[in-house]
């Protein structure tokens, strides 16, 4: 009954229509948490600092019980993160900017991940979204993107992961892992009008893009995106509803991310 109540609280607010001409119990189903600890290991781009989390004070304290408190220090773009505009568009919109109705709605889920496990340089194509829609039909207007690359069973190995151990310039040129193609990135755009597009791999843009195309063609349209994605195995190629919440960092060109699906039973 609680997670019913919290669905149709999400969709009072956010004014969400998923019911698109199909009877799905949307009255029962399961919370799936996308997102991955931040920690230590925690994984960022080669010329990133990485997250820290320190304790300020945890114990019994002079009053008799216990109290505890952490510091913790990281950049925007790194572990299960949210993207805006503005980083990479000029005067583009910051994370506070950004409206709640753009952080919930219907979601499907792309799976190219036999190609990308073959290839660390795979870019998902036009094709691979029209075949999905041989399958499942039209990509719904205003929908939340998700790309499947099964780059994330490699979290927790960096080089895996990645395809680098090293940090600074000399990482960056050895990043090697999956992306969206610029091309596919207009498509979604332009003919399929999504609200929202996230990944299993550390950037939207292949590793080894130096150029950033697919940022930028998505975030001059006011897109925003998801990176690090966890547990999309888990995750139905459709009807399922997406709540993005990043921390509300003023200014910020991204944060932190907690990513949860709702997966209704069948």
């Amino acid at each position: 009954m609680k997670n019913i109540l919290i669905f149709i609280t999400l969709c009072t607010i956010t004014g969400c229509n998923i019911h698109r001409g199909s009877d799905i119990p949307w009255n029962n189903g399961t919370w799936v948490d996308l997102t991955l600890d931040f920690e230590e290991s925690t994984t960022y781009w080669p010329t990133n600092v990485t997250f820290s989390h320190d304790t300020v004070s945890y114990g019994i304290n002079d009053k008799g019980y216990f109290y505890s408190s952490f510091c913790y220090a990281a950049e925007e773009h790194g572990g299960t993160h949210f993207d805006a505009p503005l980083h990479f568009t000029e005067n583009g919109r910051s994370i506070e900017q950004i409206v709640p109705e753009e952080f919930t709605g219907e979601g499907i889920c792309v799976d190219v991940s036999e190609k990308a496990l073959s290839d660390r340089d795979y870019l998902a194509s036009v094709q691979d979204f029209r075949d999905w829609e041989q399958k499942h039909g039209t990509i719904p207007d205003r929908v939340i993107v998700l790309l499947r690359t099964g780059f994330g069973r490699f979290w927790g190995d960096p080089l895996k992961y990645t395809g680098t151990l090293k940090t600074g310039s000399a990482g960056v040129k050895e990043l090697h892992f999956p992306g969206l193609d610029p091309e596919a990135a207009e498509w979604l755009v332009k003919e399929r009008n999504i609200k929202a597009f996230g990944l299993d791999t550390p950037s939207i843009d292949r590793g080894q893009s130096t150029e950033f195309m697919t940022h930028r063609i998505l975030f001059s349209h006011n897109i925003t995106a998801y990176e690090n994605i966890a547990h999309l195995e888990l995750v139905p190629p459709r009807n399922f509803y997406v709540v993005a919440a990043p921390m509300k960092i003023k200014g910020g060109s991204g944060a932190p991310l907690r990513l949860l699906v709702w997966i209704p039973e069948e």
